[in-house]
């Protein structure tokens, strides 16, 4: 019998005024599962993260910030208007990525319909990224008795921020695969970073990456499912990679954790709607995720 994937959502995921994918994707994901639900997909409720909580990964000045709205240009660092409830809905999102790892270690696999979350620094955020919940996610893990964590980040753009976060952090890997220059860094012997310039080489930089680390012994990993890179999302895409090689990197990834007996917990990570890219064609790009997910 096929195992229940909980997949973690609160309305709160769009509680901030501004009107963006960002800020708005998880509400649209969760309504198409209330009206085209797919089979052993379980939406649960997470817990918003206090404050204490993600100080242990941010500035407690940046947390005020976004708090309160002050200083203004502190709150707005990633790049997103700042609101009243913006401050619930970056609370609750990384919370339910981190109920996702906590979920994932005892389950197997669990995800949450959070995004907005690998470009943020200690002390500021960046490109729609307020808190870095993967980070938070792998240090709750870390916590809860895992040994060592890999975040796989295969959204479009680079993970400048989760790397700065685990620079000396020896319990955490990564593994990032971008199709944009944006966020990009040096990696160290703990991670490693591939910028790939055409649609042929994408899959291959992924299974390559994923095959030289068989060797390593991870109890986690945390999976940032970007659509960004579909050819037709206008911030990040690349001529090539379509539906399809979307759907083959989904599998591939989900396979690689189940053949390792590997959990895995993810997150929706970028896509934006364009002149090519409507609400409805978005939200099915990340349905790829979830019926990956639910193959597990």
């Amino acid at each position: 019998m096929t195992r229940a994937v909980p997949l973690y959502y609160n309305p709160a995921y769009a509680a901030a005024a501004h009107a963006f994918p960002t800020t708005r994707k998880a509400r649209w994901i969760a309504d198409s599962l209330a009206t085209r639900p797919i089979p052993h997909i379980e939406l649960r409720e997470p817990v918003p993260l206090t404050a204490s909580q993600i100080a242990g990964v941010h500035d407690p000045a940046y947390l005020l910030a976004v708090e309160t709205g002050q200083p203004r240009q502190l709150a707005e660092s990633q790049g997103l208007p700042w609101d009243k409830g913006l401050w619930p809905m970056v609370c609750t999102s990384n919370g339910g990525i981190v109920a996702a790892a906590l979920a994932a270690l005892e389950h197997g696999i669990a995800g949450s319909l959070s995004s907005g979350l690998h470009h943020a620094r200690r002390k500021r955020g960046a490109g729609y990224c307020t808190f870095n919940g993967l980070v938070l996610a792998a240090q709750a893990a870390v916590a809860a008795g895992a040994k060592s964590v890999l975040i796989l980040d295969v959204d479009a753009h680079g993970g400048g921020g989760t790397f700065s976060l685990i620079d000396d952090d020896l319990a955490i890997c990564q593994i990032d695969i971008s199709v944009d220059a944006y966020d990009g860094y040096q990696p160290n012997e703990r991670t490693s970073y591939d910028l790939v310039t055409t649609a042929e080489t994408y899959l291959p930089t992924i299974e390559r990456r994923l095959q030289e680390c068989e060797s390593q012994r991870f109890d986690l990993c945390i999976h940032n499912a970007g659509m960004d890179p579909h050819e037709d999302c206008p911030e990040g895409g690349l001529p090539g990679i379509s539906e399809a090689v979307l759907r083959q990197r989904e599998m591939l990834v989900f396979e690689w954790c189940r053949r390792r007996r590997l959990p895995v917990a993810f997150s929706m990570a970028g896509g934006y709607t364009g002149p090519r890219l409507d609400e409805g064609r978005l939200v099915e790009l990340h349905r790829l995720t979830l019926q990956a997910a639910a193959a597990y």
